[in-house]
């Protein structure tokens, strides 16, 4: 996973956390984000999405 992407994570991970906790997205729909947030920001931290290697997908660049 690269830098960009792990960063982008993160970021949205806190957006999913202000729209929650704020109350501007509550019930259901606002657990969900908050769960997803933290997948986000728990495959940020460990630099590897099991989804990724599913679907083949790399956004890592290349070392030389």
């Amino acid at each position: 996973m690269g830098n960009a992407d792990r960063i982008i994570r993160v970021l949205l991970a806190a957006v999913f956390a202000f729209l929650y906790f704020s109350g501007t997205v509550t019930g259901t729909l606002g657990l969900i984000l908050v769960i997803l947030g933290g997948v986000f920001v728990l495959t940020s931290l460990v630099s590897f999405c099991p989804l990724y290697t599913l679907v083949g997908l790399n956004t890592c660049p290349r070392k030389q």
